[in-house]
C-alpha cells in the first residue's frame, strides 16, 4: 500500500469514508483475491496521481464484514467512490488502469 492509500476497518469507515472531505474511492478486496491483487498497483498509482482530487482507501472483506455487506458487495474487487458521504459510483471487477481512471473522472 502507497503513502496515498489507507487501509479502512469497519471501525473508522465512518470517520475515514462517511465524515470524509472530498471524494474517496473504496477498494473491496481480500488476500486470496488474485484481481484484487492484479489491480492493487493501479489503485496505488491512481492515489498518487489524483491525491489532490480523490483519496484511496482499502478495506479488507475479511477482516472487516460490516462496511461490505452494509453497501451490498457480493463479489470482489468491487470499488466504490464516495462524495460526501454517499456512493456515487460503483465498479466490479479487475480493471486496466486506463479504465479505472476514466470511470473514477466520469464519477468526479
Amino acid at each position: 500500500m502507497s503513502a496515498n492509500t489507507v487501509a479502512v476497518t469497519d471501525g473508522s469507515f465512518e470517520s475515514d469514508v462517511l465524515k470524509a472531505e472530498g471524494a474517496v474511492l473504496v477498494d473491496f478486496w481480500a488476500e486470496w483475491c488474485g484481481p484484487c491483487k492484479m489491480i492493487a498497483p493501479a489503485l496505488d498509482e491512481i492515489g498518487a496521481e489524483y491525491k489532490d482530487r480523490v483519496k484511496v482507501a482499502k478495506v479488507n472483506i475479511d477482516e472487516n464484514p460490516e462496511a461490505p455487506t452494509r453497501y451490498g458487495v457480493r463479489s470482489i474487487p468491487t470499488l466504490i467512490v464516495f462524495r460526501d458521504g454517499k456512493p456515487v459510483a460503483q465498479k466490479t471487477g479487475a480493471l486496466p488502469k486506463s479504465q479505472l481512471k476514466a470511470w473514477i473522472d466520469s464519477a468526479l
